[in-house]
This record gives C-alpha cells, structure tokens and sequence, in this order.
C-alpha cells in the first residue's frame, strides 16, 4: 500500500514516438538500436540527500536518481545525472543544457509559469512525527507539548501560519536547532515531545537510523507536490515519462524504489 507520502495521483497517457530531446531527429523508429542511443540529461543538486546526492565514493545515488533511471530503461533512454546551479536551474533547463529537472522539485505556481510539468509522483507534507508509544495522536493534541523543528527552515512558518492557531496553543515558542538530526535525537531521548519536518526527508532519516520507534501523524502542516520538470513545449518526453511512472506504480517498481530510501510503518 502507498502510504500518504507517495500518493500523488499521476496518469499515464500512453508512450508516445521515441526520440530525444538532447539531439537526434524527430522519426517514427522504435526499433530497439534507435532508441538504445538516446541520451537524456537530468539536472540536480548533488546535495540534496535522499534525492541525489554523492556517496562516500563520489557517485550520484538517491530516490529520484534510481527512479529517473528505472524510467529511463523503460523509454530506451540513458539518462546521464548533470549538477548544476539550482539556482540557475530553470535557465539550464531553458537553453537546452539539460533536459529535465529531477531533485525533488517541488510545484508552485511561480514554476508552473517558468516550465513544463510531469503529474507529481510524490508529496512531501510538512509532518509531525512522534515515538510510536506516544499519548499524540492529532495535532490539537500538541498543545502543552515541546515541539522542536529546524531553525530558518519553511516548517517553521508553515506552523506559525497554520490556520489552527497551534502555535500560540505551544505558547508562541519552538525548540529550535540548525539541523533536523538534532530534532530527531532530541525527541529519542525524550527531550521533545514532537517533531515536525518535511516528510520526504523525516523518512529517509528514519529508515537510516534503523529503528522502528517513530509514528508520522495522519495532521500535518501543510503538503507540497514533486514533479520532474521540462522545457516548455516538450510534451513527448513529458508524456513519456509520465506513462512510464505510471506504469511503474501499477507493476510495484514504484514500492521498490520507495521502500529501499524511506521508512513505513
């Protein structure tokens, strides 16, 4: 089963004429030599772990790197994984130095003008997460409670925003720390009673640690889609990456992918 954090509806529209949008020309031949040379560019920061990011041997690894490369081999296509300046991302994306975006590039209305979106295939809430033995069940129920997040970090507003009022229920204060591996040791110990960090990366620190002693709350702050991003006007590879996520979330690929980063209870 597809747990809240990889349920973001995604529909396939059917493989569309292979070719590449890296070079090649525009042709009706599927043959297995056309499309074997086929070579796609993935742009990505190499820090943002577990999306991509660089192993103690210097290779690029993460999440969306092993699916990029799952779908990769179901268009015919070697996708070869480029860092670039995320901030600059778009503009590599524009010019062609590069032929998606695929670091878990999260949809806003400001990026919807600036490219050409895939359906999201995943969705990073704003989670709180407790040890499983916790009387939290909700997030009313965090009133009276520590809560502690990372500091100058978006968690942060979403809870100061969030329409429930929780944070003056907090008493208008956090517990606060430079990074989310604080938090997480904190709330072990039993320093804090919650935490709240995006999910994405909450479950892939959980199943680092190896231990099964969190709980993520169905409540949470706030959710944000992810989607690969393309040029504008590149609608086949659009439509063929979307078919062949599609296709792996109907075969079980998908689960794979997802169980062999982050943690499910």
């Amino acid at each position: 089963m597809l747990d809240k954090l990889k349920k973001a509806a995604l529909v396939g529209t059917g493989l569309l004429v292979l070719t590449g949008c890296s070079g090649g020309s525009a042709d009706s031949d599927t043959s297995s030599e056309a499309v074997a040379e086929e070579t796609l560019v993935v742009g990505l920061d190499d820090t943002f772990a577990p999306m991509g990011f660089r192993d103690e041997n210097n290779e690029i690894i993460g999440f969306d790197v092993d699916l990029a490369k799952a779908v990769g081999e179901r268009i015919g296509a070697e996708m070869v994984f480029q860092p670039i300046d995320w901030a600059m991302k778009e503009t590599e994306l524009d010019s062609g130095n590069i032929d998606m975006i695929w670091n878990g590039y999260a949809i806003t209305p400001e990026r919807a003008e600036k490219v050409l979106l895939s359906e999201p295939y995943i969705v990073d809430a704003q989670s709180i997460i407790v040890l499983k033995d916790s009387d939290i069940q909700t997030k009313a129920d965090l009133e009276g409670k520590l809560v502690s997040t990372q500091q100058s970090s978006s968690s942060v507003d979403k809870i100061m925003e969030d329409e429930s009022g929780i944070f003056e229920k907090l008493g208008g204060d956090l517990v606060l720390y430079p990074s989310n591996n604080n938090s997480f040791s904190d709330l072990e110990s039993g320093r804090v009673d919650a935490i709240v960090v995006g999910e994405v990366y909450g479950r892939y620190f959980m199943k680092q640690s190896g231990q099964d002693i969190y709980r993520v709350l169905e409540d949470n702050f706030g959710e944000d889609e992810m989607a690969v991003a393309f040029k504008k006007g590149n609608t086949e590879l659009q439509e063929r990456v979307d078919a062949a996520l599609a296709d792996m979330k109907e075969d079980g690929t998908f689960d794979e992918i997802y169980n062999k980063w982050f943690y499910s209870e």
